[in-house]
């Protein structure tokens, strides 16, 4: 009996005593587990794989002063990792309620169910702290996750109620650079979700993200604020500490399979095989003062672990996008890190577009040509129409204006609506001998005119014509989801009914703007023939970006129309490039010029013709009359 009181004392004194502080690094090599659903190298975590990010994972722990740390990176960094394991840390170790914020809460969805959920599942130890979500009043749902101590929230930026209620001690802002700069008329979402942590003294925020624009970042923002530190990593030669910089990988010839480092000091070049060690040995070097509260990082993807993001595949990324700028800001974005500089003082000028006019026909496809498109802008007395014939690959595409006009009447009469018929849905010939019909036509249903431009739409959606609505806010698709606008009484759509497709008018026009600089003919270049206007040019470079500051200080970028200025042309090519986007929706997007390419050949010799499929047949869709 007396053993077993003893045993008993034992387990009571045991259950009461504290466990040893662990930093973030320490609670992941011990208890965390990577399941295969969610990780490429599923088991236990080892910090020793990715060792840059220990230093941000100590300063995210509970016994470290910081108060916020801001992680600014490439891709395939393990960043995702990083804060699932201080998010599993403060559910086991430092319990308290915190806040994830995703840049839409679809997205906060995803990370529930992909990762969270998944790393909850897998880990015991917060297998035994979160009930099972199949259980019932389990407290484990899609957007929170209740434990002893405290509650886990997921929202995202774009919804105001998430941000605004229950006081947080710890707050997770992922790919802020993807957050809106104002969400539902409240202000910033960053700043919005920060005031939920005043009350908490020793408060955490981890900011994380890849960079966007140079000036309207708000990942570099809190970096230039921080301490700015850099992963500093000795040379296998001379040891000297230094950061990894992308100029100091040298090629011969272009030849990715040759990539070495060269050493700034010794100028000594080394291999990939020396990563490991490297790395292991590296150690964070603070680069300025900072507030003294802020810890920054910056990472870029040269540092990726071997195994994942090679010297060589860099390069070869580099080689593809280099004469390509919206390609070649993506790579910078993700794999240097860093923010994109674009020169918008220095506006392209209508001169120097007309300066380049070409001599080939108009209102005919040029020869190179597969596809064409075409756009209507609405006005209140005229209709402004650009078709626009276009070749392949999907993400370099090569642009032709082959026709542009203004048709003056009232667009609320049927009348002007039948010449539009009479341009826009004919037989276009294409310099190989055949005539085809436009692949699709996209007419902008914002203007007054908006009940006209869904019947107009509705009745032509078989000859390829859609309505769409443009929308200003940034990181929008180029072309999203279409919504049913024709409904009966009880609410529910229309059989046949209209269709509006939402366009991403700030993404289009920042990639147009960037092919707009592009100075020899090949992909991503604008052609404009010869009988092209100075006032289409005026038009087409009438607006023009400006920084905003939102109510939280943060920058954004706007497109703003230079004062009594006409701006159809430009909307016409954004509609345009829009309908092409339209066309990946409706076909396969790896193989749709193919496609077109054998179309065009079968037009020529409609011997044994087979129409044109796509990937699936829409329930309101069009029919090519070739």
């Amino acid at each position: 009996m007396s053993a077993l009181i003893d045993q008993l004392l034992e387990e009571s004194l045991e259950s009461l005593r504290f466990e040893k502080a662990l930093t973030v690094s320490e609670w992941s090599d011990k208890y965390r587990r990577l399941s295969s659903r969610a990780a490429s190298e599923p088991g236990p975590w080892r910090t020793s794989r990715t060792p840059y990010l220990q230093g941000i994972m100590d300063a995210l722990s509970s016994n470290d002063p910081t108060q916020r740390v801001v992680f600014m990176k490439g891709a395939q960094l393990g960043a995702t990792e990083c804060g699932s394991n201080w998010l599993g840390y403060i559910v086991d170790h430092a319990p308290s309620s915190c806040l994830v914020v995703q840049p839409t809460v679809e997205m906060a969805k995803r990370l529930s169910k992909q990762r969270l959920q998944t790393m909850i599942e897998e880990t015991p130890r917060l297998r035994e702290k979160i009930a099972a979500s199949r259980s019932r009043d389990s407290g484990n749902t899609l957007f929170s996750k209740e434990f002893v101590g405290g509650m886990m929230l997921l929202t995202g930026a774009n919804s105001a109620v998430g941000l605004r209620s229950t006081p947080c001690k710890y707050i997770f802002l992922d790919e802020v650079d993807a957050f809106p700069s104002d969400v539902e008329g409240e202000g910033d979402p960053c700043t919005l979700a920060e005031r939920r942590t005043t009350t908490f003294a020793r408060r955490k925020i981890f900011m994380a993200s890849t960079p966007t624009i140079k000036d309207y970042s708000r990942i570099e923002t809190e970096y230039l604020l921080s301490d700015q530190r850099r992963f500093h990593v000795a040379c296998p030669f001379c040891g000297t500490f230094d950061w990894l910089k992308w100029p100091q990988l040298k090629m011969e010839d272009e030849k990715p399979s040759t990539v070495k480092y060269e050493c700034e000091h010794c100028k000594e070049r080394f291999g990939e095989e020396h990563k490991t060690d490297l790395l292991s040995n590296g150690r964070w070097i603070a680069t300025a003062e900072g507030d003294g509260k802020t810890a920054g990082f910056h990472l870029s993807s040269l540092y990726s672990p071997l195994g994942w993001k090679s010297w060589e595949e860099i390069c070869e990324d580099f080689l593809k996008s280099k004469h390509d700028a919206p390609k070649l800001k993506v790579w910078v974005n993700t794999i240097l890190g860093e923010t994109w500089e674009e020169d918008y003082a220095s506006k392209i000028s209508a001169n120097a577009l007309m300066e380049r006019c070409e001599h080939y026909e108009p209102g005919v496809m040029p020869e190179k040509s597969l596809a064409l498109t075409g756009a209507v802008d609405v006005q209140d007395n005229r209709l402004a129409i650009s078709m626009f014939a276009w070749r392949g690959p999907s993400d370099s595409e090569e642009g032709w204006l082959i026709y542009h006009q203004e048709i003056y009447g009232d667009p609320g009469r049927p009348e002007l609506w039948k010449q539009l018929d009479e341009i826009v849905l004919r037989e276009w010939p294409h310099a190989s001998g055949v005539k085809l019909r436009p692949d699709m036509i996209a007419v902008d249903s914002g203007g007054h005119f908006t009940s006209e431009v869904y019947q107009y739409a509705r009745e032509r959606g078989r000859q390829g014509v859609i309505a769409i609505k443009g929308q200003s806010q940034r990181n929008k698709p180029a072309i999203g989801r279409a919504s049913k606008v024709d409904i009966n009484y009880k609410g529910k759509a229309l059989k046949g009914g209209a269709l509006v497709y939402p366009v991403g008018s700030d993404t289009i026009k920042t990639t147009l703007f960037s092919r707009l600089k592009h100075n020899e003919p090949g992909p991503g270049y604008l052609h404009f023939h010869m009988s092209t206007t100075n006032e289409y040019f005026d038009q087409l470079t009438a607006e023009k970006q400006v920084m905003r500051h939102n109510r939280g200080g943060f920058a954004h970028r706007e497109w703003v129309k230079k004062p009594n200025a006409r701006n159809e042309s430009l909307d016409t090519l954004v509609y345009s490039y829009a309908a092409l986007n339209c066309l990946y929706m409706r076909y396969d997007r790896r193989t749709i010029w193919e496609q077109f390419e054998k179309r065009l050949k079968e037009a020529a010799n409609p011997t044994n013709k087979k129409p044109l499929k796509s990937k699936q047949a829409p329930k309101q869709g069009f029919v090519h009359k070739w």
